[in-house]
Order: structure tokens, then sequence, then C-alpha cells
């Protein structure tokens, strides 16, 4: 796997599929997350247009794991 990170700006997230928390009410209070090749994007769920994150599925997996484990419950 590749780790060396596209630039954002020249990917067509035309075919993304974006997902976001069932947590987030319902009320675009949430980022989305989108895989795009083999990498996963990330964007403002209330601003699409914007150009999105892109990170490597192991800097996902950290994130998720330090959030998993409460590493960032201070954030909330």
């Amino acid at each position: 796997m590749s780790t060396t990170k596209p630039d954002p700006a020249e990917l067509d997230f035309s075919g993304v599929v974006w997902e976001k928390s069932p947590f987030s009410g319902g009320n675009d209070n949430c980022v989305e997350f989108g895989v795009i090749g083999e990498f996963v994007a990330i964007r403002d769920s209330k601003r699409p247009e914007q150009t999105a994150l892109v990170y490597t599925r192991d800097e996902i997996r950290a994130m998720l794991s330090g959030a998993k484990a409460g590493a960032f419950d201070h954030l909330v």
C-alpha cells in the first residue's frame, strides 16, 4: 500500500460514497468519510463543496484506535 498521499485538489471526488456517523443527529453536524482509491477522505458535512482532506488507512486506523480508547474525549 502506498504511503504517498495525493494532492486532494487534484482528485475527482464525484464517485465517492460519503458516510457520516449515525450519532450526528441528522442535522449535518458531523464530518463525512469516504473511500477514494486506497485512501480515506474526510469532509465537513456542512460544506461538501470544499476540498476534502485525504488520509492513509494507517492514519485513519490510528485515529479510530485513539478515539475508541478515549484519547480525544477531552475535545467534547
